[in-house]
């Protein structure tokens, strides 16, 4: 595996060696002890979730707060999605930037967003089935969420604003400056 670093101190691109032959492919999707060494980090993942959405679902930007906070290694197992991974750490020199990745079932690429980030993706194919490895366990009382169109933010999720689904729950999310960080 690979690990690059992105503009955000923290949030990195995991590509994975993979190995093709006649028979389809092979890859190792993670290895924790390659995965610490080569991120610097000591990242325990005690929590896998799935999802399966169609074109145009929207979920997000969410977050943990406190001693909930979570780490997420995310992955497309299935289709195509803009991944996006927000700094809301107040005292970080890249707070409230972003990056967007896109995460396919081709590219095989990962992303590890960090603790004190925001996440989020838009599904760009038909249908998508996205992975989350997460170092905490999920608590309701410590979700947060910044609503996906903040203009501070300003993201191109590459599809129009009418065609996105996004939950009742997400579309009356605050903006970054006014969310609990």
């Amino acid at each position: 595996m690979t690990v690059k670093e992105t503009k955000l101190q923290g949030c990195f691109i995991v590509e994975p060696r993979i190995f093709e032959d006649k028979r389809g492919y092979f890859f190792e999707s993670f290895n924790a002890n390659k995965f610490n060494e080569l991120t610097g980090t000591k990242t325990n993942f005690v929590q896998d979730n799935e999802s399966f959405s169609t074109k145009g679902v929207l979920r997000g930007l969410h977050y943990q707060t406190g001693d909930y906070a979570q780490a997420k290694l995310v992955r497309v197992i299935k289709g195509k999605v803009l991944d996006v991974a927000v700094d809301i750490r107040k005292n970080s020199p890249t707070f409230s930037q972003y990056v967007a990745v896109e995460l396919t079932e081709e590219n095989k690429k990962q992303l590890f967003v960090p603790r004190g980030f925001a996440h989020g993706f838009v599904v760009l194919s038909e249908t998508a089935i996205f992975s989350y490895k997460c170092d905490n366990y999920y608590n309701k009382e410590s979700e947060g969420g910044i609503i996906y169109n903040d203009p501070s933010l300003n993201i191109n999720w590459q599809l129009p604003e009418e065609s996105l689904l996004v939950s009742e729950k997400d579309v009356i999310l605050p903006k970054l400056l006014e969310a609990k960080l």
